[in-house]
């Protein structure tokens, strides 16, 4: 789908030919003279159109608009989640196969922050999933269009949010995919695909290279599967090779079955979803793509699959880690850090300026956080308002937790130098607390979107978080330069 951001008020949306017009409408409305801004008002003061975000009032080829169907949506005080309401409420009023090109008009000045919103909403609106579908409908909307007073000051603003959809869908369509569909083998060819683009570099090792470097941890995790793991690294170039760059480390478990210490039978077809974090990574260096920040990332995912068989590492084992400590496996189904942790004591050779991991990794985080936000660990201040300050900016909200040191005593064994889970209780934060033991050579952060990565239900999908954080966070950081 193409986007295309225009100078036009009502007076000039009113003349563009559409299939559907979208007027986004604030609860402090003034009226002009012209026919359309008339017709909003003649609507608001009817009661067709309530002032509340998400409220819809829909005409058929009204005389004021050169549009098949015309929307009225209100958008309240005009906040980021109330655009995202109006909009959400917008297309699906107008769902229809015929639809190909909308226009989205805010009826008054917007800001930076209300167009960045209706871009993402008009594309999650519109998104649709169809690789393994034997008869696909695929998304039908070819064209969006947001017109706007001021246009030419939300050019910036705009393309960022372009390029953010391009990462989100990347990350939507490797998450929304069957596990028989995105194997690790075929993570790493969706990489090297991307490294073909500028600036781009792609390592991939297998089984033997990793077990070179001594990721037993790693390994015991994949030992389980009769697919090989792969281990991708992935370079974008954007700085001067002396400018340190931040790694990004994106869990990769392409399907988890809990491994001996075997899930529930319900909903484990959502398991597919356990390697968004190494989706929203793949998501992130397609941003990247578009936008050509001055910055240098890498992105590492650990790829593989956790199931049970006579190979399958059980709960008691011990295995060592990259680094060289000992864990003992005490619950095969907290797998997610034992591929992280090696992936952590890899980064450290980059000597990064920081490194965020990215992971579905405790339905303990889910609890405490829900769908909304997103959870955040971080040994380093500047780091962790850092990401907090492009949470709210691109609005994938998360939420710093904390990392007291008495959290970790639940992780103490007679076995090991670490065990790989602790009690019920702060599971987010102990296994956040294991991770840290990896990552003490640099500044470090983790984002646990066990509850933000995906939703369940008749929206059953990926989201695409939290690209659109990351991409601001890296944005941020070329700019400061």
């Amino acid at each position: 789908m193409n986007f295309e951001l225009k100078s036009l008020g009502l007076v000039g949306v009113s003349t563009e030919k559409c299939d559907a017009l979208v007027v986004l409408v604030h609860q402090e409305f003034k009226s002009a003279k012209d026919a359309l801004s008339t017709l909003v008002a003649e609507a608001v003061k009817a009661g067709d159109l309530e002032a509340k975000a998400g409220k819809v009032c829909v005409l058929y080829k009204p005389a004021q608009a050169n549009a098949s169907r015309v929307v009225l949506a209100s958008i309240g005080e005009g906040s980021g989640r109330d655009i995202r309401t109006a909009v959400a409420a917008a297309m699906a009023a107008i769902k229809n196969p015929n639809l190909k090109k909308l226009l989205l008009c805010f009826a008054q000045a917007s800001s930076g922050e209300a167009v960045r919103t209706a871009v993402l909403a008009v594309a999650d609106a519109s998104y649709v999933y169809t690789t393994t579908k034997s008869k696909p409908e695929p998304r039908t909307l070819q064209k969006a269009v947001i017109a706007a007073t001021n246009a030419a000051e939300l050019q910036e603003v705009f393309l960022r949010a372009v390029a953010t959809v391009m990462g989100v869908e990347l990350a939507k369509e490797w998450a929304n995919r069957p596990a028989n569909h995105a194997t690790p083998t075929l993570l790493a060819e969706a990489a090297q695909e991307l490294a073909k683009l500028p600036k781009f570099r792609c390592k991939v090792l297998g089984p033997k290279e990793v077990a070179k470097l001594g990721m037993g941890a790693f390994m015991a995790v994949a030992q389980g599967s009769d697919q090989p793991l792969r281990f991708i690294v992935l370079h974008y170039d954007g700085a001067l090779k002396s400018q340190a760059p931040t790694v990004l480390v994106g869990k990769g478990i392409t399907f988890d079955s809990g491994g001996i210490s075997i899930k529930p039978a319900p909903e484990m077809d959502e398991m597919k979803f356990d390697m968004s974090g190494a989706a929203s990574v793949l998501g992130v260096f397609r941003s990247l793509a578009q936008l050509k920040p001055a910055v240098n990332v890498v992105g590492l995912i650990p790829a593989c699959e956790n199931l049970l068989s006579g190979r399958a590492v059980k709960p008691g084992d011990v295995v060592t880690s990259m680094s060289g400590q000992t864990i003992e496996i005490l619950n095969t189904d907290a797998e997610g850090r034992l591929v992280l942790c090696d992936a952590l004591c890899y980064a450290e050779r980059f000597k990064p300026a920081a490194v965020i991991d990215i992971a579905t990794l405790t339905g303990a985080c889910m609890i405490a956080l829900g769908g909304v936000r997103s959870g955040l660990f971080a040994t380093n201040e500047d780091l962790a308002n850092a990401l907090s300050s492009a949470s709210d900016v691109s609005q994938d909200l998360c939420w710093r937790m904390p990392l007291d040191e008495d959290y970790a005593e639940g992780l103490k064994t007679s076995f090991a130098d670490v065990a790989n889970v602790a009690g019920r209780a702060g599971g987010a934060i102990t296994a956040a607390k294991f991770l840290q033991r990896f990552a003490t050579k640099y500044a470090w952060a983790h984002l646990d979107i066990a509850g933000t990565a995906w939703k369940t239900g008749n929206q059953k999908g990926a989201t695409g978080r939290p690209v659109g954080l990351l991409v601001e966070y890296l944005l941020s950081k070329a700019e400061a330069r």
